[in-house]
């Protein structure tokens, strides 16, 4: 009889450690769900998630029934391991130590970190179906866990700390809503996330950044001969060109170029109806964030603005389409002329690019690493390095970038050559 009822203890003591163990997985399981994705899946009614989404609401019930019944059942092992272990070594100070050591030692590696690693490895596995039985344990012991949270809630506010139901109104920040998307690369494909990561790049960036700089703009002057006006808009590669009177510092207006292909047939085309097709311009301050300005052009119904500075004089041009590509990458609509002059590789593995070349689009395009903050194009960062005007040939690094300067023209540097990273 003494054997069976041993075994019967052993068998019990077994069936504690398994539950204990059951109480441990749920409540690692629990606190390791991805809420985002928990929120998404109770929006698709997914029942599991409906229940732990109502229980980890409140958390200090969910740990207060977790917690019951796992010290219980801890305290209920112990004094099974004890009681056995007088029965097999008398009851003395060493078989009270073998119990309590042996007890710590189930405890710890059956009940509590083997099963808490495999609640955190497969939350979603575990906490769905545990849902289902915590939810009916928690109605059933709801008053010994509302008296012991009287104790918890005094003694947190005691010491002014709040709960997770006090902290429901915290929101992301921009950085972690980054950090969140790069991290989730396995879930998104790498086109999304590169689309998303621009997007958060929007305001740290402004107009000045993607602007095409006045000395490469395209526009007309209004007083030009008619005929040379419809030579030099059918040429164009640009579906809406700034047009100015006498000097780039007096724009009167955008022509749309369709509507001027649709009156240009007419023989007793004039500037006067030139300029009635013309919209107004529309001016735009530096420094502008790149966000702010693509909800002011949704805003304001335009495509197209110009930069200027605090003095109002003209600085560049932005449009519509350079802020979607700093989002989506660049178009494929982009002309010829625009993409094969800016750069040209070498046999040797070099780079020959334009000094009026956006660094940003450098960085983005060839995996530089140029500095933002001061000058926006290649040309620029090199005369601010050598602070005048350098002859060709002239060598340097810039940025762990070694750089050759091709071709100067009108004080500018007109070519530069990228050499590779590891030729000195």
């Amino acid at each position: 009889m003494d054997e069976i009822s041993t075994e019967s203890l052993a068998l019990a003591l077994l069936v504690l450690l398994i539950l204990s163990g059951c109480f441990s997985i749920a409540e690692t399981s629990m606190m390791a769900l991805n809420r985002y994705r928990l929120r998404h899946l109770v929006k698709t009614g997914h029942r599991g998630a409906r229940l732990a989404a109502q229980l980890l609401s409140r958390p200090d019930r969910l740990l207060g029934v977790v917690l019951l019944g796992n010290n219980l059942i801890n305290a209920a092992s112990a004094s099974l391991v004890t009681y056995l272990a007088f029965r097999f070594f008398g009851e003395s100070q060493w078989a009270l130590g073998f119990a309590t050591g042996f007890v710590t030692f189930a405890i710890l590696v059956f009940s509590e970190i083997t099963p808490k690693v495999i609640g955190a490895t497969y939350p979603e596995r575990i906490a769905f179906p545990a849902a289902f039985v915590l939810t009916p344990l928690l109605k059933l012991a709801y008053p010994v866990v509302w008296f012991v949270n009287l104790f918890v809630t005094a003694i947190l506010r005691l010491f002014r700390l709040k709960t997770g139901a006090d902290m429901q109104g915290h929101k992301l920040t921009l950085e972690e809503l980054r950090t969140l998307v790069l991290e989730g690369g396995n879930f998104l494909p790498q086109k999304h996330q590169n689309i998303l990561v621009n997007l958060f790049d929007l305001e740290s960036g402004t107009v000045d950044d993607v602007m095409v700089p006045r000395s490469q703009l395209d526009a007309i002057d209004i007083e030009t001969p008619v005929e040379e006006l419809r030579r030099q808009v059918a040429t164009s590669n640009h579906t809406r060109i700034p047009v100015y009177e006498h000097s780039l510092e007096n724009i009167i207006g955008v022509l749309h170029v369709r509507k001027f292909l649709s009156i240009s047939d007419d023989d007793e085309l004039s500037h006067e109806q030139i300029r009635q097709i013309m919209r107004e311009p529309y001016f735009v301050p530096m420094g502008v964030p790149l966000l702010t300005q693509l909800q002011q052009f949704q805003e304001n119904h335009e495509r197209l603005g110009l930069v200027v500075d605090e003095y109002g004089e003209l600085m560049g041009l932005v449009t519509l389409e350079d802020i979607l590509e700093e989002i989506i990458g660049e178009f494929t609509t982009q002309s010829p002329l625009a993409t094969s002059g800016s750069h040209a590789r070498q046999a040797d593995g070099s780079l020959i690019v334009e000094g009026g070349t956006l660094l940003r689009d450098l960085n983005r395009r060839f995996g530089t690493s140029f500095p933002l903050g001061g000058p926006k194009t290649l040309n620029g960062l090199i005369l601010e390095h050598f602070e005048d005007i350098p002859e060709p040939g002239t060598s340097m690094k810039l940025a762990d970038q070694p750089l050759e300067i091709v071709q100067i023209q009108d004080r500018v540097v007109k070519s530069v050559r990228l050499l590779p990273k590891e030729s000195k």
